[in-house]
């Protein structure tokens, strides 16, 4: 059996979105813009399982609930992108490059800036975790399936005790990585989420249209079915009525 670490006392650390499960698993779930099934995919054995909607202090919540917890090594991310943030791309990039001047480098969402983590935290979690990328996935059973291969393959837990880091808000909630670089971040953050509230009623609106016209079109080819079949049957009968009078 794989060796195991006590987490930070009352891990989770941070309050977020998210549903916590087996503080033992070695599986951390995020799946991005998404609301999936939270507790049924920690009943599948995730230690937690939330959503991850900004390139920024959204991100250094996932991270500071993982380095918490020395058991977790991998972040399975699943769910769809999250228009305009880009965090599933930005966790990545952290992972695979880190910070530079406060910036992740290699991110291409709109505020990729990280005030709460030092490097030593982000080392932490570019070393403590292995990232299983299926974005744009949400397909329950696969990520369960998923879940089950990453345990047959859980290496123990991290050597290290728990890291524990502050992630702090400014008043309001507003993200203090983008106050801190550019108070103009504010207002295209604003914008952005007013964007893809837009976006969303969109989608919603494009995809009820889709549904009334396939609606129809079914209608439709459903008549012309039951016509055809109709024809076919007067073709049969008449002449047989026809010699029968």
């Amino acid at each position: 059996m794989a060796e195991k670490k006590s987490p930070a006392s009352g891990w989770p650390i941070v309050q977020g979105d998210f549903h916590s499960g087996d503080p033992n698993s070695p599986v951390a779930v995020v799946t991005m813009g998404s609301h999936l099934d939270e507790k049924g995919i920690c009943d599948a054995g995730a230690a937690i399982c939330g959503s991850c909607k900004t390139e920024n202090l959204g991100l250094e919540k996932v991270i500071a609930n993982i380095i918490s917890n020395p058991n977790i090594r991998f972040m399975l991310l699943c769910g769809t992108e999250v228009k305009g943030h880009l965090s599933g791309q930005t966790l990545i990039a952290l992972h695979k490059s880190g910070v530079k001047e406060g910036r992740v480098v290699g991110a291409e969402g709109a505020i990729p800036f990280i005030e709460n983590l030092s490097g030593d935290a982000i080392k932490r979690f570019q070393e403590q975790i292995e990232i299983v990328n299926i974005m744009e996935s949400e397909d329950l059973g696969a990520i369960k399936a998923k879940i089950h291969e990453l345990h047959e393959k859980d290496p123990g837990a991290f050597p290290a005790d728990a890291m524990v880091v502050e992630v702090k808000e400014a008043a309001g909630g507003v993200e203090v990585a983008a106050a801190g670089v550019n108070p103009q971040f504010l207002e295209i953050e604003k914008r952005l989420d007013k964007i893809e509230k837009q976006l969303e009623f969109v989608d919603a609106e494009v995809a009820q249209r889709v549904g009334r016209k396939i609606g129809r079109d079914i209608g439709i080819l459903y008549g012309l079915v039951v016509g055809l079949i109709v024809f076919v049957i007067l073709l049969v009968l008449l002449p047989k009525l026809s010699t029968i009078m």
